[in-house]
Order: C-alpha cells, then sequence, then structure tokens
C-alpha cells in the first residue's frame, strides 16, 4: 500500500496488518543522487512515518516497527549531485547531514537493501542505517571522494567512521578510495548479509520484522538509545560545520 508518493521517493506498507513496517523507495532517476530536492522528499517520508507511528493504536504499537529502504537498477545511489551540492554550500550540506542524523536516529530500527553500487554520499546514507543488506552479484560500496579530489567535512567524515571500525578498512576506505564488493564489506564488518537479487528486499524484509519487536511501545527509547550510541557522530553531523580540517589552524 502506498502511503507517500512523491516525485523523487515511495513509501509504501508491504503488510496491512502491520502498519508501522515500511519500504521508502529511491526514486530520483538511474543514480539516485542526493539534490536539496531529494533531501527534503526524504524528510517528508520520514516526518509520515512519525505521524504513522505517533496514531497507532496500542495494540500496533506493541509491535514496534521497522523501515527498509531500497532502490532498483544499477545504484543504490551515486551519491550527491556534487557540482549542485558545492555550488549551494551550507543550502545542502546542512539538510543532507541533519537527514543522516535522522535516520542514524530514528526511533525504529532501519535496513537498507543496497540493489547496487553505493558511493560517497549514498555510502554514508547506507550507513546511516542499523543494518545493510547488499546484492552479491552486482555494485559496490566505496567512498571514492579520494580519488574525486574533495575533502570529507566533519560530519561525513563522523558517519563512516563511526560504522567502519576497524583501521585497516577505514584506511583503505578514506585513503584509497576501496571500492568494496559485497563479500569484502562484509569480511570488513559494515555490510550485515550479502543476497542475491531476488532475495534481497524479502531478506532486508526478514530482518526488519525481527527486529521490529525492539521499538515495542514506539516511544523514543532506541531513538535515544542510537543517539547516546552515536553521540559524536550525531553531534559532528548537526553541528554544521562544513569545513575540512577547520580544526588545523590551532596546531
Amino acid at each position: 500500500m502506498s502511503l507517500v508518493d512523491l516525485p523523487l521517493v515511495r513509501l509504501t506498507n508491504p503488510d496491512p496488518l502491520f502498519p508501522s513496517l515500511f519500504i521508502l523507495h529511491l526514486n530520483n532517476g538511474a543514480e539516485n543522487r542526493f539534490t536539496l530536492q531529494f533531501v527534503h522528499e526524504l524528510m517528508q517520508a520520514l516526518d509520515h512515518i512519525d505521524h504513522v507511528l505517533d496514531t497507532l493504536d496500542s495494540t500496533h504499537a506493541e509491535r514496534g516497527g521497522a523501515l527498509v529502504t531500497t532502490s532498483s537498477g544499477k545504484f543504490y545511489s551515486n551519491g550527491l549531485a556534487i557540482e549542485a551540492a558545492m555550488e549551494q554550500g551550507d543550502t545542502f550540506y546542512v539538510p543532507y547531514m541533519r537527514m543522516l542524523a535522522r535516520m542514524l536516529t530514528l526511533r525504529i530500527p532501519t535496513v537498507a537493501a543496497i540493489n547496487g553500487h553505493a558511493f560517497a554520499g549514498g555510502c554514508m546514507f547506507a550507513l546511516a542505517h542499523d543494518y545493510r543488506v547488499m546484492r552479491a552479484d552486482r555494485g559496490w560500496i566505496a567512498m571514492n571522494e579520494v580519488d574525486l579530489g574533495i575533502p570529507l567535512i566533519p560530519g561525513m567524515a563522523a558517519i563512516v567512521k563511526a560504522k567502519i571500525t576497524h583501521a585497516n578498512y577505514l584506511r583503505d576506505c578514506l585513503l584509497a578510495g576501496h571500492r568494496f564488493k559485497s563479500s569484502d564489506a562484509v569480511a570488513a564488518g559494515f555490510i550485515d548479509r550479502a543476497v542475491s537479487q531476488d532475495e534481497l528486499v524479502d531478506t532486508a524484509l526478514e530482518y526488519a520484522r525481527a527486529l521490529a519487536s525492539k521499538a515495542s511501545g514506539l516511544s523514543q527509547k532506541l531513538h535515544l538509545i542510537k543517539a547516546e550510541m552515536y553521540r559524536d557522530t550525531v553531534t559532528m553531523l548537526l553541528a554544521g560545520g562544513t569545513t575540512p580540517g577547520g580544526f588545523m589552524s590551532k596546531l
């Protein structure tokens, strides 16, 4: 059942008997590059999720809830619409980082069903989820800013560091721009499972259903646990700082 149908995103409920289970479909063209409109529409979808959660009766609320995000085709997301982002500056980066912070701390479990390549800003969006399932036979996940000649701003670096915790994998990701195939990313610990294309969304929904009860009551408990778990990252994402290495002036 479709709940929100916007030009760039579509929010559905795959099970009418479980109204707090959601799939968010990314539909911004073939590459799902993040633009200001795309970010705004994602936030609208998250607003609607909150509205649904706030208006459920107690019986449904006790089941908790969960969110799966996915897309179709070659890309999950090919990152930012970089020329527009650099031209817009804080007008783009501040809302984008707020959206990442909101995904990172959503009050229900989140699962990214990564159907294809997830590069740069698309990689960060995937990392903002609690769990990640990736297509096994096709697609890379990578932070390729080093190859693009673009330094990372503080909040963006923080979310990668929060989710890729092994020092050597983090080094390869950020300093070498390594393209991780699904099996490599599973070994590195930041992809939870690699499955066939046909199994991708169903597997993500299995995770979502299994985890939904952790948000039982649909209070802010899970949101607050995540906020404290990722306190430093959330602080950096919401601080609005967009100057890479700004602290270096103090050295």
